[in-house]
């Protein structure tokens, strides 16, 4: 409700208490923009009304002329309400900006003065009648403006809240500025509004969006200027134009910009950790019901509550975009770490296919004897795929019971089974956003096929005892040594899943199959391991060389990684020779062989455990690493034998 408006609601009540018989003309005279006008006025105008008003203010006290009688108007509250206003004035940000406002140049008038000017039957009002006339206009007023200043504040304070929700989503240093300026603009009906961050280092405030200068950025001395004032004092500055103190402002700035700063508003910007980082300024205020063309301790107020909404977004923006370069460069290292190292022309072509399938979201069946890099090359998809930041997460199907099998990969709800203490988060879900690995694909249950099939379908997930959907976005990398189609002709694998996963086949040969590649690879695993442990790197003697490029390998990469990781943790001399590598005996060699037992006088059970890993990592080795075939020899299921390694300590993983 405006002035005027407030005026003719409540003066015909007022007067009213003068007398229905009584003949009145009269009524309020507002000082409005250095003018004097009437706001309120019954009866025939009296053209010295505004003459009349303006010295009643100005002395202060009853004045007549002409048949009227003029008196000011104090807007101020009754005496209960003043003591409940003094209990609260100095709390919170109010207390703060007042008692920090500077010299008394800073205070501004607000919109003006009143005056009651009444005439009662062609005569004065007397002094009593227009003394309690005056009191309860004043009462008015000021609960009118309270009321007016509580929705103002609202309003503005919603305002702030709904840009702050926007400045959290904001990918760029630029739009969040940008936005906070708008907002600032909006709030305090501002022509133009800045924020300046500080760089303690060049001891530069550094402005944006700065209107009219080249790159839209303004640079100013960090002492300078009353920006400098809000900045080194930790209070806010405001300015007029008009005063003794023209020179707090730089008026080269104006010129530059095609600008004129008629009032200006400057408040520090404080993070969390109570740190000073910048000035938020606002420039030229809009006349409004609250004020004239300056800025008053009400916007003081509403730019300190919006400066601190800025701090913490623009904190914030900086701990996302550390937190997004970290996470940019980890994944780099990440995948520079895993190259899929080779130049034999099988590996040259699988290098191709991969980097044509990586950034689409096709499923990959990666297939292999084991140990020849099968997750090695998913997590070589994955890091060139627009997942790379997203998780990738590897499981090992071969080595999941079918009662865990669920659980693992879709996980449970606290309750649904005896063991379920807690609700599990199953793969499926920690996979989201990324890639999810299913290693040995072809050893999964029928009916963990069957639920697997399904999830691939539906794109959801059921927790074990919950009912709720969960959706997933992952994509599925499954890898193999079985011949799945064999298995599917056996009714031993699902022929609609084998081609739900087979979209894309890639397939690693032996290390035995590659040639050169061997030492290329040796000597990658020899600098990475002398790097972890701080030696300097050897060099491989001929004799090495052709020991590694006649063995079979029948472990494939696994083996040759292991085997140089052995030479690099034991040997000490700058060349590594044959005699050096110490590798397991070839796949030819592995059936004849008998198991040494070095420590005779050993305890029979730690004598019994190493026999049987060393009888099983050479079965492994002669059946190529086809870990069925040795499982068969061996009289075991596949997952029995997996159990078995996993008691000895035995490495499971392909």
């Amino acid at each position: 409700m405006t002035h005027g408006n407030a005026l003719t609601s409540f003066m015909p009540v007022l007067l009213g208490l003068v007398g229905s018989q009584a003949s009145i003309r009269g009524g309020v005279v507002s000082q409005i923009e250095d003018r004097w006008q009437p706001t309120f006025w019954t009866g025939d105008r009296w053209g010295q009304a505004e003459s009349l008003a303006s010295q009643a203010v100005a002395d202060d006290q009853f004045v007549t002329a002409d048949g009227f009688a003029g008196l000011s108007v104090s807007v101020t509250p009754g005496a209960d309400m003043a003591t409940s206003a003094a209990r609260g004035s100095g709390s919170g940000v109010t207390g703060a900006v007042t008692g920090d406002l500077g010299s008394g140049q800073d205070i501004l008038p607000g919109v003006g003065s009143d005056a009651i000017v009444l005439s009662i039957d062609g005569k004065p009002a007397d002094s009593d009648t227009l003394k309690m006339l005056a009191t309860a206009l004043g009462r008015f007023l000021w609960l009118q403006r309270n009321h007016q200043n509580d929705a103002r504040r609202l309003w503005q304070t919603s305002k702030m809240l709904q840009h702050a929700a926007v400045w959290q989503q904001l990918d760029s240093d630029e739009k969040l500025l940008a936005s906070m300026a708008d907002c600032a603009c909006e709030v305090l009906n501002c022509e133009r509004a800045t924020i300046f961050l500080w760089d303690k280092r060049t001891k530069k405030l550094i402005g944006r969006p700065a209107i009219g200068i080249e790159g839209g950025v303004l640079e100013v001395e960090d002492n300078a200027g009353i920006v400098g004032e809000a900045l080194h004092s930790g209070s806010p500055r405001w300015w007029s134009a008009g005063g003794t103190d023209e020179g707090r402002v730089n008026r080269r700035i104006d010129q530059a910009q095609n600008f004129t700063t008629r009032s200006l508003l400057a408040v520090p910007m404080v993070n969390s950790r109570d740190q000073v980082i910048g000035v938020f300024e606002g420039i030229n205020a809009r006349p409004g019901d609250h004020r004239n063309e300056s800025f008053d301790a009400a916007d003081v107020r509403t730019l300190t509550e919006l400066a601190m909404h800025a701090s913490i977004a623009i904190d914030s923006y900086r701990t996302r975009t550390d937190l997004t370069e970290t996470r940019d460069r980890l994944v780099e290292q990440a995948a520079q770490s895993k190259p899929l190292i080779g130049n034999h022309h099988s590996i040259q072509e699988i290098r191709r296919n991969a980097t044509k399938v990586a950034p689409t979201d096709l499923s990959v069946l990666v297939l292999g004897s084991n140990g020849t890099g099968k997750e090695v090359l998913a997590q070589h998809i994955h890091y060139q795929s627009e997942r790379r930041n997203g998780p990738f997460v590897a499981v090992n199907c071969a080595a999941l019971v079918e009662t865990l099998l669920e659980s693992e990969l879709f996980g449970h709800e606290k309750g649904a089974f005896t063991d379920a203490s807690d609700t599990r988060v199953g793969k499926f879900e920690l996979a989201n956003g990324g890639t999810l690995f299913l290693d040995e694909v072809g050893d999964m249950s029928a009916g963990g096929q069957a639920k697997l099939l399904r999830v691939l379908e539906e794109k959801v997930v059921v927790r074990v005892g919950g009912s709720r959907p969960i959706p997933v976005d992952v994509r599925v990398i499954a890898a193999t040594n079985q011949p799945l189609q064999e298995l599917i002709s056996a009714k031993r694998f699902r022929e609609d899943l084998f081609f739900r996963l087979n979209v894309v086949s890639l397939t690693l040969p032996p290390l035995s199959h590659r040639g050169d590649d061997v030492m290329e690879l040796a000597e990658h695993f020899l600098a990475d391991f002398c790097r972890q442990i701080g030696r300097a790197v050897p060099t491989f003697a001929a004799s090495a060389r052709d020991a590694m490029l006649s063995h079979d390998w029948p472990g494939n990469v696994r083996e040759l990684r292991n085997t140089v990781e052995r030479i690099c943790y034991l040997t000490t001399t700058d060349v590594i020779e044959a005699s050096d590598l110490m590798m397991s005996p070839s796949a030819m060699q592995a059936s004849t062989v008998v198991p040494a037992m070095d420590d005779v006088d050993g305890n029979l059970n730690s004598a019994t455990r190493e026999f049987q890993i060393q009888h099983i990592e050479r079965l492994i080795a002669s059946c190529g690493g086809n870990m069925t075939e040795a499982a068969g020899k061996l009289g075991l299921h596949r997952s029995n034998l997996y159990r078995k390694m996993r008691q000895l300590g035995m490495p499971t993983s392909s």
